[in-house]
């Protein structure tokens, strides 16, 4: 019995000691020091080694202001321990308190010239110079224990990470390059860093040191791709592609690298360069592993210089017209063509005026039998686009139908509702029009749920001016002219509807239209004017912001004015705050400033 009682007792003055620490620590937190300090006396007094229990100890003296009482505790530790460098720090910070500056200098150099050569030790020492801000000390004991421990042990990846919180970046990248060197930290890992750490006005000098580098290692690959990497990063995609073409001839990678810098460009709308990087992956014939993307890819970039730079002659039209239709021979009956023939047709409905060709291609694609769903719903909407241009309204309400019944919950059965309302739109049937798109107002998609609540909107405030709808039949009539590529005549309608229904509520609108109109006919001057016309006499209008967005996409894509772009993009998310084209203003806006946007 006696025994037990003894292992009881023992137990539970082990349970005891366990929550001392934890009980002096909540002590500590909830300020009260006095309690605090006589358990951590305690603990430290039973176990002078556990360094725990001195820092705490020492902490609550501070926080008594017992300074005598600290200082005697600190210097008995440095005679008990006179190896232990970090102890002279811990002195230090003491003295840095207590305003002794001059002797708190003398303690952290002597911690310094005191460094043995011990990694360990050195991280320590080096760490609490840092936690103290005292990053000057630290970068000399690490550059002093890097001649030390020659061939030991290399701090250049500490050293580089200590600049860095300095404010030293050139330091920093040497320090980061001669890490890459020593095997301290990869390329990746540096790339990672620079991405977070580096400013862009930077990159050219990160560029020099690398350029330094690789004439004493030209054939370091680590180097090369770095550089290849700081192209990306300027936006250079030219060189990016140049570096990647020179790797992948070296490393024997038949494309891969020329491929995804080419995606980068064709992402920036750099089309130019994109379209070189597929050149050199199509370039290595049909059994490259790219083959087929790259040379979708090529006819991708070159259809969108001609849709989103509008800047085309008919001459252009016709080449992109030949490599689609050398395209459609050879892959017609490939499922992954399909898309691409998509385009194609929409080339030749949209910008050469062939719908009969354009409907000849999509009943092609629809008819393939390996098609995805989805695809040919896409092919059909297309075609049901054709004949509405040519004026077979119930061939494309129809079709329209079909995609919406065989995708009843999708995004795509939304997109096939909203073309059947905009149809009956057309048709002047407002009300019923009025109606599907107040339901697509909650559509999945942002763009069919913007354009649902736009078109509502727009449908009720016209009707609740004029409840015949004389003035809006005669424009949407005008917006069928224009969907039907009738340019001429619809802007002859919009004149009319001016001079028969004036100050009417369609003003702002009829002008809006007439801009879209003259800058699809890359009559750009009277584009802008008409934009700014709506800007300076219907500024409280709903296309006001519209306008502006306009005129931004012009200097930006077109006449290639980007500091011009540039301000009218801030003007518009400033301006119009809460327009549905303010965040993609914003995110074009910083793209142009040089910001990284994910």
């Amino acid at each position: 019995m006696l025994f037990r009682i003894l292992i009881l007792f023992i137990f539970y003055q082990g349970i005891l000691h366990a929550q001392d620490p934890r009980l002096a620590l909540q002590y500590y937190n909830d300020g009260e020091y006095e309690k605090a300090l006589s358990l951590f006396q305690t603990l430290f007094q039973k176990n002078s080694s556990n360094d725990y229990y001195f820092k705490n100890y020492l902490n609550c003296l501070q926080a008594l202001n017992r300074n005598e009482d600290a200082e005697d505790l600190i210097k008995k530790e440095i005679q008990n321990r006179p190896k232990d460098c970090q102890l002279l720090v811990v002195y230090a910070n003491f003295l840095t308190k207590l305003g002794q500056t001059d002797k708190a200098e003398k303690q952290y150099r002597l911690a310094i010239e005191k460094l043995p050569a011990d990694v360990i030790v050195v991280h320590n020492v080096c760490n609490n110079l840092i936690e103290s801000g005292r990053y000057d000390d630290a970068i000399a004991a690490y550059e002093k224990s890097q001649k030390t421990l020659k061939g030991i042990a290399n701090f250049n990846y500490q050293l580089a990470d200590l600049y860095r919180r300095k404010g030293d970046l050139d330091k920093m990248m040497e320090s980061y390059l001669l890490a890459l060197e020593d095997g301290s930290v990869n390329q990746i890992s540096i790339q990672n860093l620079l991405q977070v750490y580096l400013p862009s006005e930077k990159i050219n000098h990160f560029q020099s040191l690398l350029f330094e580098k690789l004439e004493k290692k030209p054939d370091e690959l680590s180097l090369v791709e770095l550089l290849q990497w700081s192209y990306i990063q300027s936006k250079d995609y030219i060189n990016a592609l140049r570096q990647a073409k020179s790797l992948d001839r070296r490393l024997g990678e038949a494309g891969s690298r020329p491929m995804y810098i080419a995606n980068i460009a064709a992402n920036e709308r750099d089309y130019k360069t994109a379209i070189d990087g597929y050149q050199y992956v199509k370039s290595f014939g049909l059994s490259g592993a790219y083959y087929m993307e790259a040379t979708r890819q090529i006819l991708i970039c070159r259809r969108k210089v001609v849709v989103e730079n509008n800047q085309y002659t008919a001459a252009d039209l016709q080449s992109l017209e030949a490599d689609y239709d050398a395209f459609r021979k050879e892959y017609a009956q490939n499922r992954m063509a399909a898309s691409i023939l998509i385009e194609y047709a929409e080339l030749e409905a949209r910008y050469l005026k062939n719908i009969p060709k354009a409907i000849e291609i999509l009943n092609e694609v629809i008819a393939n039998p390996y098609l995805e769903i989805n695809v040919k719903a896409k092919a059909k909407l297309d075609l049901g686009d054709y004949y509405l241009i040519s004026g077979e309204r119930w061939e494309a309400s129809l079709l329209y139908s079909q995609v919406d019944k065989d995708f009843l919950e999708d995004e795509t059965g939304e997109m096939a509702r909203f073309k059947n309302a905009r149809l009956s739109y057309f048709s002047g049937d407002f009300k019923w029009a009025q109606e599907q798109f107040d339901i697509l107002k909650q559509a999945t998609s942002r763009l069919i749920s913007n354009d649902a609540i736009d078109m509502s909107v727009f449908i009720l405030d016209n009707l609740n001016q004029d409840t015949l709808g004389l003035a809006l039949s005669e424009y949407s009539k005008a917006e069928l002219l224009i969907f039907q590529n009738q340019y001429n005549e619809a802007l002859s309608s919009l004149d009319s509807i001016l001079v028969r229904y004036p100050k009417n509520s369609l003003d702002d609108d009829v002008y809006y239209l007439q801009a879209r109109i003259y800058n699809h006919l890359q009559m750009r001057d009277s584009a802008i004017a008409k934009y700014n016309f709506i800007l300076q006499n219907y500024k409280d209008g709903i296309r006001a912001d519209n306008a502006l967005f306009e005129i931004a996409q012009i200097y930006d894509y077109q006449l290639n004015d980007k500091e011009k772009a540039k301000e009218l993009y801030e003007q518009l998310f400033i301006d119009f705050s809460g327009s549905t084209l303010a965040v993609e203003s914003r995110l074009r806006f910083r793209k142009l400033r040089g910001d990284e946007v994910q």
